[in-house]
């Protein structure tokens, strides 16, 4: 009846995936097949609604979190900080290093923004654009805007996925960012250097457009603009509550909306939960965007995910295939097994959320160390889903850039990390194993 009920909820998400329907109806389809397995289990309909409140109010810290982050989004662009940063960032770019610095400049927004979404809506159409007009390879450009986006996305202290890995593992965030900033150092300087020879391979002498005329005409570039980004990083390194970094971040973004850039008071409230609109057309499609609704399918995202981890541990109903990882665990190292499962789980959900979650959920106990668990998720799970090419994870960054779906191919970080990691995690157990023998030698 497991694989059955499993077979069921991938043909829905199957089904999603070939009509284009959000995956959100194949989540709810997920939600009600689940929910007939636990009645087939003999659970009541009132354990049952209990397993998916208690599977909910799992996330209930990363939900407000999300919400504060669609505020944020908002209060960042009609705040001027969006603008400050990219038109700040636009003098550095010079052709034959364009590759690497999108690859940078897109890590930096998104590590602020903690979202590849808002960066490659943002940062990424922006470089895209800037590639066609010097007539660079969209393909290599938008691997590198793929890249960078999720380097930020995975290790920024207000990621959603980092909140989430958080939540999940009880591990503290910022002992999290620590890890990932130490085991991607070494892919980063790689993915540096590929893009560095690439840039050099295919730059030209194209002409970098203006974008701080673009910005000026409706912001003022105001050095105080990035006073929220500021607050972002400064209270990070202070280990403040994430909700009250954000919170601290939307405020002073608000107030300088206000002060600075002129918005009125209610129409920056009314942005903060519609989003931000643009006047003008080549301002709209880098600008647009952000505010509380932006956030809503993803929280329900969360919510019904978070529900299924309810039902899964009161049922269950992963138990024999989470054996079946244990025992690949032992073989192929945990970080392996659960580099396979991140696999697995990114093809069949399509969305970034789940798959952390579902690969968790299977892969939990087979380190002892939690932090080690988070770390493992970090390096497999979040950068996996997006090299899925019907992955939201994929599809959002590349559609709202306008880069084409085989950029995923020159998005190389997303490939070095885990392969790196992998082999690390070979190298300690074979240090562990030769360790341990040494101890009973010598006992």
């Amino acid at each position: 009846m497991e694989i059955v009920t499993l077979a069921l909820f991938c043909l829905a998400l199957l089904v999603c995936v070939i009509f284009d329907v959000p995956v959100l109806y194949a989540l709810g389809v997920g939600l009600v097949v689940f929910s007939a397995y636990a009645k087939y289990k003999k659970h009541s309909f009132k354990s049952i609604i209990g397993m998916i409140f208690n599977g909910v109010k799992t996330s209930k810290n990363i939900l407000i979190n999300f919400l504060l982050i669609g505020l944020l989004t908002a209060s960042w662009r009609f705040g001027g900080t969006i603008a400050f940063i990219i038109s700040s960032a636009s003098e550095l770019i010079s052709p034959h290093i364009f590759v690497l610095m999108t690859f940078i400049l897109n890590a930096l927004v998104s590590f602020l923004m903690g979202t590849s979404f808002g960066t490659s809506a943002t940062m990424g159409v922006i470089c895209m654009t800037m590639a066609k007009s010097m007539g660079l390879n969209p393909v290599i450009v938008g691997g590198a805007m793929l890249s960078g986006a999720l380097w930020g996305d995975r290790c920024s202290p207000v990621s959603t996925s980092a909140l989430l890995v958080s939540e999940l593992t009880g591990t503290d965030i910022f002992n999290n960012i620590k890890n990932m900033f130490r085991t991607a150092a070494i892919p980063t300087v790689i993915t540096c250097a590929i893009y560095l020879v690439l840039g050099i391979s295919v730059g030209n002498s194209g002409a970098v457009p203006d974008l701080k005329a673009m910005f000026s005409a409706k912001f003022n570039l105001n050095p105080l603009s990035v006073i929220p980004a500021v607050v972002i990083l400064a209270l990070s390194l202070l280990r403040i509550k994430t909700k009250y970094v954000l919170l601290a971040s939307l405020v002073s973004a608000f107030i300088i909306g206000i002060t600075v850039q002129g918005e009125g008071f209610t129409e920056a409230l009314k942005m903060l939960i519609t989003g931000y609109e643009a006047e003008t057309e080549a301002l709209q499609k880098m600008m647009n965007g952000g505010g509380l609704v932006s956030m809503l399918n993803a929280t329900a995202i969360v919510c019904i995910s978070s529900a299924y981890s309810g039902i899964f541990s009161a049922t269950g109903l992963l138990g024999s295939l989470k054996e079946k990882i244990a025992k690949l665990g032992k073989k192929a190292t945990p970080f392996g097994a659960t580099m396979i499962t991140s696999a697995l789980t990114s093809l069949i959900s399509c969305n970034q959320t789940l798959a952390i979650i579902l690969t968790h959920q299977l892969c939990d106990g087979m380190e002892k160390d939690k932090s080690r668990t988070a770390i493992n998720l970090e390096n497999t799970a979040v950068v996996i889903s997006p090299m899925i090419p019907w992955s939201i994870a994929a599809t959002v960054p590349l559609t709202s850039s306008g880069a084409p779906t085989s950029s995923i191919l020159v998005a190389v970080f997303l490939y070095i990390l885990p392969i790196w990691s992998f082999v690390t995690a070979i190298i300690r157990r074979r240090k562990d194993n030769q360790n341990e023998q040494n101890n009973k030698l010598y006992s």
